[in-house]
């Protein structure tokens, strides 16, 4: 299958790299610190959705903004030896000028740029949780990355891993590519579901980015 794009818009964790460990040793750590029981944790969505909003669903809020600090600690300090490039990421990123994509994450820039360097990726579009007053499923940061890079959003594709990306780049209008990274095929609503970017190539064209996508 072949896709013509202006631009690819990647999610991070689980689209990128994989820092799965990591998320789940300092979100388990925080929650114990919180109080949290393993019961209420398990009824939160975790996965590609903003810290704040995770523990708002948790905490009271005037808890809120103290416990975003605390997690955004733990993350940080963790990142060294918690992170690693996902299969097909290098070659494909690699192969698409910078100014042609664009990370769009739920963490916080901080974590973000630290998760990124150390995969030893350097983005020219960075759009995090910091720059955007309403997180994924909703299609703000997706928009947001389109207007950044000067590209028609119709234009764009998006290569994410969970629900609440995949919602957030339809609601967008983009054409979305899901990754079984850390979901069944079968909770992934997209245009297109392959298990990891090793199954993307791109081509760069006079109009833009050529997409070839298989199995």
């Amino acid at each position: 299958m072949k896709i013509q794009a202006a631009a690819l818009l990647f999610d991070n964790d689980g689209t990128l790299v994989s820092s799965l460990e990591s998320v789940y040793r300092c979100w388990t750590r925080w929650a114990e610190e919180y109080g949290i029981t393993a019961e209420e944790f398990a009824r939160v969505e975790l996965h590609g959705r903003p810290a704040a909003e995770i523990a708002a669903d948790l905490l009271p809020a005037d808890r809120v903004a103290e416990a975003v600090v605390r997690i955004e600690q733990l993350e940080v300090e963790d990142v060294e030896g918690g992170v690693h490039l996902l299969p097909g990421t290098r070659a494909l990123l690699d192969s698409v000028p910078a100014d042609r994509w664009a990370v769009v994450t739920s963490a916080t820039r901080r974590l973000a740029e630290a998760r990124l360097d150390e995969a030893g990726i350097r983005p020219k579009t960075l759009i995090a949780a910091d720059d955007i007053t309403r997180g994924k499923p909703d299609p703000e940061p997706f928009l947001l990355a389109a207007r950044r890079l000067g590209v028609d959003p119709a234009r764009c594709v998006v290569f994410e891993d969970a629900p609440a990306g995949l919602q957030a780049g339809r609601s967008a209008g983009m054409t979305t590519v899901a990754l079984t990274t850390t979901h069944q095929a079968a909770e992934l609503h997209a245009d297109v579901v392959v298990g990891d970017l090793s199954a993307v190539s791109a081509l760069v064209t006079d109009g833009g980015v050529e997409i070839s996508v298989g199995d």
